[in-house]
């Protein structure tokens, strides 16, 4: 028989992205909210962030090498590779630049329902204490990723079903590479705050040097004020702080870069001039952006 998942989905482009796929279901008495599945082949660092209450992300390397750091901690990254990160988890990304990495990454959020029974121990349950996990497959998930994106591409009748059921597969897999490993670290109707937090993440990650206030707050349908307000109940920081922190972090893995000048990373992160780059660095970070660069080369 035709192995029809045979062929990695994403040949074509280096990023395929299904986002707002509103795919919300039922799992162990909780609700899974599903945001963004996304496929990508890294020619660029993911500066160090986090994500809110109850927000997790599966990664799965599929391919390359490279650098991540999850909650502090360095790892050299190769395929088969497979880590979770969940609620507040700092984690970043550096690719090989002979080698990059390809990675699927599912953004899940979950909602309170599942905490409710102490006593029973369920997959779910089980996932929400792999806030952090890093480790190498043994449980097939790169088939079902295989999977999820044949499904998702081709839209056959009944797909929100079998995604559904997949992504399910991959959660349980994710549980059963955990519990095999020696370090153990409502209704499905989609809430507007989880859509909320995802354009947040999403913004801060990949805009930090052009976001501004009343943009966020435009995609977010909130005034500014609220969006405020949102920002320091969720992130405990305001607006300009959260920017600064995105910057900052991003800032810290150019220098890791021998062929960046310290110059042409003020002109990516948006700042006016080297001298406010370097003032806001010194600041943030208590020393110079050429003494940072020197301590970690």
């Amino acid at each position: 028989m035709k192995d029809k998942y045979k062929k990695d989905i994403p040949i074509k482009d280096d990023k395929t992205a299904y986002q707002d796929t509103d795919i919300a279901f039922m799992m162990d008495g909780g609700s899974v909210y599903v945001g963004n599945i996304v496929y990508e082949r890294f020619h660029r660092s993911i500066p160090m962030h986090s994500h809110s209450d109850n927000s997790y992300e599966i990664h799965y390397i599929s391919s390359g090498h490279g650098k991540v750091t999850v909650s502090g901690k360095e790892y050299d990254t190769l395929p088969g590779t497979l880590y979770i990160t969940g609620p507040h988890v700092k984690h970043s990304m550096i690719p090989d630049d002979k080698d990059p990495l390809s990675e699927y990454c599912i953004y899940l959020k979950l909602s309170d329902d599942g905490k409710r029974d102490k006593n029973t121990v369920s997959p779910l349950k089980i996932f929400r204490e792999m806030s952090i996990w890093y480790g190498q497959d043994k449980c097939g998930i790169y088939a079902l990723m295989k999977a999820l994106f044949s499904e998702l591409n081709e839209q056959n009748v009944g797909y929100r079903t079998v995604v559904e059921s997949i992504i399910k597969q991959i959660i349980i897999s994710c549980v059963r590479n955990y519990s095999d490993s020696e370090d153990k670290a409502e209704t499905g109707v989609i809430k507007p705050a989880d859509k909320q937090y995802l354009i947040i993440e999403e913004a801060f990650l990949y805009e930090y040097a052009s976001l501004t206030l009343s943009s966020l707050a435009s995609r977010l349908s909130l005034s500014t004020r609220q969006t405020q307000r949102l920002l320091t109940e969720h992130y405990g920081m305001n607006f300009q702080s959260k920017k600064t922190e995105a910057k900052m972090s991003a800032a810290a893995l150019m220098l890791k870069l021998p062929d960046k000048t310290i110059t042409g990373i003020a002109d990516e992160l948006g700042y006016s001039s080297v001298e406010h780059f370097s003032s806001a660095f010194k600041k943030f970070y208590g020393m110079s952006a050429s003494m940072y660069r020197d301590e970690i080369s």
